[in-house]
């Protein structure tokens, strides 16, 4: 069974998460710094979403299928999900094809140390912003 029931909560969720990555600097600045334009199409339930890392600020745009992107990653929502607690090494997941990357995954890699601080922050934002309920203790 999914974890997000519907759209609704999980664009909420992912789309806070990410605006919040974007205020931290100590995370945003690094990925600005990357340049990247990604796009991450989660399914079930199905989403898609665009974080721009190419301006001055991140840019975080849901049901976005119009930009062009330099890195597309496809997963279940539950996937990202345990991503976020730090519970999917990226390298396995690839390999294993829970995710799957169209782009340079040379660069997806490169990232991972400017997103560690967010492994922490996940489940702070989930308590939070009114959803204890999607925490994994």
């Amino acid at each position: 069974m999914a974890v997000f029931k519907n759209h609704e909560v999980f664009k909420e969720v992912i789309v806070g998460f990410f605006n919040l990555l974007g205020d931290t600097p100590q995370v945003a600045d690094r990925l600005l710094a990357s340049k990247m334009v990604i796009r991450f199409i989660y399914s079930d339930p199905d989403l898609a979403v665009v974080v721009d890392c190419s301006g001055d600020k991140m840019d975080v745009r849901p049901d976005d299928m119009d930009t062009k992107v330099i890195v597309e990653m496809s997963m279940k929502a539950d996937i990202a999900h345990k991503f976020w607690f730090g519970k999917v090494n990226l390298t396995m997941a690839l390999t294993r094809r829970q995710m799957v990357a169209k782009g340079p995954v040379p660069k997806i890699l490169k990232l991972l140390p400017a997103i560690k601080p967010s492994y922490a922050m996940y489940p702070k934002y989930l308590d939070d912003n009114g959803y204890a309920q999607y925490n994994i203790h």
